[in-house]
């Protein structure tokens, strides 16, 4: 018996699945039949992805909103392109690309374009996967060119850190005798130690 099944993913969390599951209801599938994972479509490792393939057979129809939400590696998406429908037997639907629709042409020609489609599709999302992650480590170089700090910000140093730091430069106190008379792990002051030293170099 013929069944039609629904994947739809975002990358994170905070991203909305409404416009994909809005898609898959105007294709009239049940909710049950609908596999949504929240991950990155970097590989196929996803805890839903897996189950729908396990439900995958030649009786089923898998509809998907776009190339890219099946995966944003092109040769992993080629080659579960060709599991999904040369192995299992199944066909695929891309719904806002009615070319790539494999109940459609299933002569010679129409596996030619179908394919040829797909190929071109998934190169440019990777391609553009390979470019957002290009302007993220180019933003990122540019804002610690401007002094930028990211990670969570650092705690105060305790009050009275900068007499006890230069008593111990001088000698005066022992580096347990000082991390204790401020109340810090010796490890925690000795490391804001190095870091003032450096402050201190940069300044000259």
């Amino acid at each position: 018996m013929q069944q039609i099944l629904g994947y739809v993913r975002v990358s994170t969390r905070e991203q909305n699945l409404g416009r994909q599951l809005a898609a898959m209801r105007k294709m009239g599938i049940e909710p049950q039949n609908i596999y949504m994972d929240k991950i990155s479509g970097k590989d196929f490792v996803r805890p839903q992805y897996q189950k729908l393939m396990q439900r995958i057979d030649d009786e089923t129809i898998l509809c998907i909103h776009s190339i890219d939400r099946l995966g944003r590696n092109y040769r992993e998406v080629l080659e579960q392109w060709q599991k999904i429908t040369k192995v299992k037997g199944a066909d695929i639907v891309v719904l806002d690309m009615p070319l790539l629709d494999t109940r459609r042409g299933k002569d010679l020609l129409g596996t030619f374009v179908s394919d040829l489609i797909l190929q071109v599709l998934s190169f440019v999302a990777e391609n553009e996967r390979h470019n957002i992650r290009q302007r993220q480590a180019e933003g990122i170089a540019e804002a610690h060119r401007r002094g930028v700090r990211f990670g969570r910000p650092q705690k105060p140093l305790p009050q009275g850190f900068a007499c006890v730091y230069q008593a111990w430069r001088r000698g005066e106190l022992s580096l347990n005798q000082a991390a204790r008379k401020i109340n810090m792990p010796v490890s925690t002051f000795y490391n804001k130690c190095q870091q003032q030293k450096e402050r201190e170099k940069r300044r000259k």
